[in-house]
């Protein structure tokens, strides 16, 4: 699937929900399939229908560690159809964000500390849950996605934008291996 990069309308178009008798065609687990592929094929942690030219309210958050974030923790990955945001924490935390849809940066990020919501799984049923931490944000993150919106939007001052290979020297501390062409 070819990803949606900043500036395409659908990345500020808010999604449509996904009809009950829906979510479990064959059709539908397809494309969930592929989606979860494409996000782990670019090393992403998360993944919105939109960002893949699809209006469905469709996401999936899957933390693991990997080459844009090496301190990420560990999860299964979570399909989340229908997502909504039962309430958050009024306390936020900036940090650090990349996006699949704004490649080559990253954005130093408001979210909130915890969110409680509800979503339908791949088998139709109702769950409610709360998220906190490193995965509350990749929720946060990806939800935007089905409102219309992108991290951009979050920034508040132009100094929480950096160049991706500039994050990866100042704050991951990622060491580059040097091409050594003395031959």
């Amino acid at each position: 699937m070819k990803i949606a990069q900043v500036g395409e309308t659908i990345l500020h178009q808010i999604a449509k929900p996904v009809a009950e008798e829906a979510i479990k065609s064959d059709a539908f687990q397809a494309f969930v399939d592929e989606l979860l592929s494409t996000m782990q094929n670019a090393n992403g942690v998360g993944i919105a229908a939109p960002q893949v030219f699809d209006e469905r309210a469709v996401m999936i958050i899957a933390s693991r560690p990997s080459p844009r974030y090496p301190n990420a923790p560990e999860m299964e990955p979570l399909v989340l159809i229908n997502p909504k945001v039962i309430q958050s924490a009024q306390e936020s935390v900036k940090d650090w964000e990349g996006c699949l849809s704004v490649p080559g940066l990253r954005g130093y990020i408001r979210r909130a500390s915890w969110v409680e919501i509800a979503y339908q799984q791949r088998d139709g049923s109702q769950v409610s849950t709360r998220l906190s931490g490193f995965v509350a944000r990749i929720f946060l993150h990806e939800f935007d996605h089905l409102i219309g919106k992108t991290w951009l939007d979050h920034v508040e001052v132009n100094t929480d934008i950096m160049a991706e290979s500039v994050w990866r020297k100042k704050v991951a501390g990622i060491v580059e291996p040097q091409n050594d062409s003395t031959g």
